[in-house]
Formats: structure tokens, C-alpha cells, sequence
């Protein structure tokens, strides 16, 4: 009866083991393109944006992240009394605000036309308008700015930078401002409009 019930014991251990082993007959198939591509840290089957530019901020899915823009620049470009010329030593600083835009297609400026408290409001509101056209229209005709991307704005005297009434006051309040807004995209976006130093007497 011993002898029965020991093997009957090794009987049922021996069922119980061979249940226990498990056997895998096929191999597991990768559905998912787990590759980077343009190596912004987003796999392919995640990726909703393939061309991510390097060094881009991004979200979850691949796309760069977009946080307006309002950058607000005060050009050294002085004109002389009652004139819009714009002097040829100061398209350097013309063509930096072009290069901006150009780097930065997502971006509008608008221009900003000033001048001297001397002579009449409406005089001068024309005389800075004038001032603020003769920017935007270099940016177009010479730099190739679409000028839907262009507004011009003057102001006459209305915004000094100067208040008192000397002939630097006036020199310095006869300028313009260039102002862009829109969309940036890029990490640490900065604005490259390099000034000059010279003033007209």
C-alpha cells in the first residue's frame, strides 16, 4: 500500500511539473518603426513632423513648438531736416532687418517714421510717413521683401525720444523704428540689426 501511494505522489508531481512549462512557438513581430530620423528624440511611429530642424524645441510628436514674437528695434537711421533720404552708409542696417526676415519668414515689420517738433503737425506727419516708405520700399526694391510683409507707419512728432529743443534733440527725434512680431520657432531667436556710430550734423 506504501509502495502504491509513493508512486501515485510521483504520478501527480510529474502532471503538475509538465503544466508548468511554457513553450513559444512564434517569435513576437515588431509592428511599430522605432527609428529617429531626424534624431529630434521622437521615434517614427510617434513622429507627425518627419524634417524637424536640429536643436529645435519640440512637443510630444515631433513638431516644433511656436511662442509669438515682439521684438521692437530703434534703428540708427537719422535723416536730415525736411528730407527722407535715406543716406547710402546706413543700408547695412536696412539689409540686417532684411536678413532677419529672411531667417525668419514667419515674421511682419512695421516701420515707424519720426521727426523734429519743428514745423507744422500735418507737415511733419507726411514728412515721417515718407520716412517710414523710404525703409520698407529699400527693403522691397533692394532686398526683395515681399511688402505684404511690410507696414509703414508715421507719426509726425507725436513720439520724441528727446523733449528738449536742441539741435541734438532734433537730430536724434528725426529717425525711425522698426518693430516685428510673429511667430518663434527657433531656440533662442535673437534680433541682428547692428547700429552705426555716425550722426548727421
Amino acid at each position: 500500500m506504501r509502495t502504491f501511494t509513493l508512486l501515485l505522489s510521483i504520478v501527480l508531481l510529474s502532471a503538475c511539473s509538465m503544466r508548468d512549462i511554457a513553450t513559444m512557438d512564434t517569435a513576437t513581430n515588431q509592428v511599430n518603426d522605432l527609428n529617429d530620423h531626424d534624431k529630434d528624440g521622437v521615434i517614427l511611429a510617434r513622429e507627425r513632423c518627419n524634417d524637424t530642424l536640429k536643436g529645435v524645441e519640440i512637443d510630444n510628436y515631433g513638431c516644433k513648438k511656436t511662442q509669438p514674437l515682439y521684438e521692437n528695434k530703434a534703428l540708427n537711421i537719422l535723416f536730415a531736416n525736411d528730407s527722407y533720404y535715406i543716406d547710402p552708409m546706413y543700408y547695412d542696417q536696412i539689409e540686417a532687418i532684411a536678413t532677419f526676415m529672411r531667417d525668419f519668414p514667419n515674421t511682419k515689420i512695421t516701420i515707424e517714421g519720426h521727426c523734429s517738433k519743428t514745423g507744422s503737425y500735418d507737415h511733419n506727419l507726411t514728412l515721417s510717413q515718407n520716412r517710414a516708405n523710404a525703409v520698407t520700399t529699400e527693403l522691397n526694391q533692394r532686398f526683395g521683401i515681399l511688402s505684404d510683409r511690410l507696414i509703414a507707419i508715421g507719426y509726425s512728432f507725436d513720439k520724441p525720444i528727446d523733449t528738449s529743443d536742441t539741435d541734438i534733440a532734433h537730430t536724434q527725434n528725426r529717425r525711425v523704428i522698426a518693430e516685428a512680431k510673429g511667430e518663434d520657432s527657433t531656440v533662442n531667436m535673437k534680433w541682428h540689426i547692428y547700429s552705426v556710430d555716425e550722426k548727421i550734423e
